[in-house]
């Protein structure tokens, strides 16, 4: 009988994601193709170090057990079957519980997304990442080459996401207020729909799935993964978004009410694996502390 993905959390991570690919990814660039797959193939048996995604991977292991798996992690990536050996001989090595993967050879990857029933992928590739964002699947383009270090030997006992609100779990709807007429204007629209729910973003399907998986497991102190909301919005603009995350009977641990204040010193104390945030203003900073990705918007020419 065939295995099913339904009921579990499916994560795609591309090969740059999960792994330091910053030189192997310049070869490409500047020497071409073939100059990339002879360097892949000879270094093959060299490992790769840890990249930005490394600790979230490693962290949803942690929602597996014999009894039951929770997460699947998917290595989808635009590398052959030949220069994937690399990245499989660092999975082996890393002993990380990856056992599948979408191999495309410079192809699209966002066909197969839905196919896989992925809950959220994470890429450097901003085209890739935009393909999935348009096809409604939560998606991210993960930081990297900004020297954050990774410590592949720490152990991970929790996971700790943390999201931004409006654009992210939330549609743009007031951020564009926001943006076209102004901080006054948008806390006025706010205060005046505060009643109203705000409409699903691109990562409240995520968020919703996050919190099944949490309520799964009866003793809050044994919960494997721990959110945060780290907004800019502050009061009046607070009460549309607890009145919207309560209509959806969803979990947030932590929430940060900024105001417009930096958000990488509060994203380091809560210790976050992964920051999603829509704007580079606030990943870029975030990315020397934590690991962060940022989140485009979806593009007028795709479908609804």
């Amino acid at each position: 009988m065939a295995k099913k993905l339904d009921g579990k959390l499916v994560v795609g991570i591309s090969s740059r994601a999960l792994f330091d690919l910053e030189e192997e990814n310049k070869i490409f660039e500047t020497q071409g193709l073939e100059a990339y797959i002879k360097y892949q193939e000879e270094h093959e048996n060299d490992i790769l170090k840890p990249g930005p995604a490394f600790p979230l991977v490693k962290a949803l292991h942690n929602l597996n057990c014999e009894e039951k798996k929770l997460t699947e992690i998917i290595i989808m990536s635009k590398n052959n079957t030949s220069t994937s050996m690399r990245i499989f001989n660092s999975i082996k090595h890393y002993g990380l519980d990856i056992t599948r993967a979408a191999l495309v050879s410079g192809m699209s990857i966002a066909p197969y997304l839905n196919a896989f029933k992925t809950d959220l992928f994470l890429s450097a590739s901003e085209e890739d990442v935009q393909e999935a964002i348009n096809a409604n699947i939560a998606a991210g383009i993960i930081c990297t080459g900004n020297g954050l270090p990774i410590n592949a030997d720490e152990e991970i006992t929790q996971i700790k996401i943390a999201f931004d609100g409006d654009a992210v779990i939330f549609s743009d709807e007031a951020e564009k207020v926001f943006k076209e007429k102004g901080l006054v204007a948008f806390e006025e629209h706010e205060e005046k729909n505060a009643k109203n729910l705000l409409p699903e973003g691109p990562f409240a399907k995520l968020l919703k799935t996050i919190s099944l998986v949490q309520k799964q497991f009866d003793n809050p102190d044994q919960i494997p993964i721990r959110t945060a909301l780290v907004t800019a919005r502050n009061a009046p603009a607070h009460e549309r978004v607890i009145r919207t995350l309560r209509a959806w009977n969803v979990r947030i641990d932590e929430a940060f009410f900024m105001g417009g204040i930096e958000k990488s010193e509060i994203l380091k104390a809560f210790g976050a694996h992964i920051f999603f945030d829509d704007q580079t203003v606030h990943t870029e900073p975030a990315s020397k502390l934590v690991p962060a990705a940022r989140v485009p918007y979806k593009t007028s020419n795709s479908e609804n």
